[in-house]
């Protein structure tokens, strides 16, 4: 049952970077409006909204920014009308890449992020061809200082979670994407408060690499990330923690 996931907390270091630099807001933003456009404005009833509502609690999200985006989301308000759209393609050393962007422009869009692509060693291709190394999943993170694997896990199970990796300072969680929210309230009912939540795509498998690929790895998914359309970028890198510490401080 319980592995070990360096991609994972590479992953949740990214996060807290990108959640510094401002980007959040703006992103869950989006995905709140499109949730409630897509699915209704009750979070009750609405899965992905209240995913996305509860995202946006976690982060100091005031409740009048959440309100405004699912009346912007329904039609209560005025807005843009977002996109969705997913780009996949490689990055250097065969690393596989996943983009998926919110746009009310999908030329300029797609325009950009060939470019980044481009300049950065990588290569945009066609849909299809890299998504399937991915699998959709809920994910739930716990500091592994104030538990012990043994019982974070026996709770996981019983909250109906799938699998458990440990990696260091932190348990990961992994639930079914359909019982995400049912796992993750089960989990804070019984007193267990993750410190991230999410539904992400985790890799099958991941592709090494380190010096200039890295670098050049990295410095696209930068790019990408800071990119006002983009809501999520997915990569199967393994980096070594060094070069990942150097390229992103």
């Amino acid at each position: 049952m319980a592995g070990h996931s360096k991609w994972a907390n590479i992953k949740h270091r990214k996060a807290a970077q990108d959640a510094k630099r401002g980007k959040i807001f703006t992103r869950l933003i989006k995905e709140i409006t499109v949730a409630a456009r897509l699915g209704g404005g009750d979070p009750e009833a609405n899965p992905r909204l209240r995913q996305a509502v509860d995202k946006a609690l976690a982060n100091n999200m005031p409740k009048d920014n959440i309100d405004r985006a699912i009346k912007r989301g329904t039609g209560e308000l005025e807005g843009v009308n977002y996109e969705e759209v997913t780009y996949e393609g490689y990055a250097p050393g065969g690393v596989a890449v996943v983009v998926e962007a919110m746009t009310d422009n999908k030329n300029r869009t797609v325009s950009e992020i060939r470019h980044m692509f481009s300049k950065n060693g990588g290569n945009l291709g066609e849909n299809g061809c890299a998504e399937h190394l991915f699998n959709k999943v809920g994910m739930l993170v716990f500091d592994a200082e104030s538990t012990d694997e043994d019982t974070l896990l026996e709770a996981a199970m019983e909250a109906g979670a799938e699998d458990m990796e440990a990696e260091e300072g932190q348990f990961t969680v992994y639930t079914d994407p359909q019982d995400f929210s049912d796992v993750k309230a089960n989990m804070e009912a019984a007193g267990w408060q993750p410190s991230v939540a999410e539904v992400t795509l985790k890799p099958e498998t991941t592709v090494h690499v380190e010096g200039k690929q890295a670098e050049q790895v990295l410095k696209l998914l930068e790019a990408l990330e800071d990119s006002d359309d983009v809501q999520n970028v997915y990569a199967n890198y393994d980096i070594p923690d060094e070069v990942f510490e150097q390229v992103t401080a």
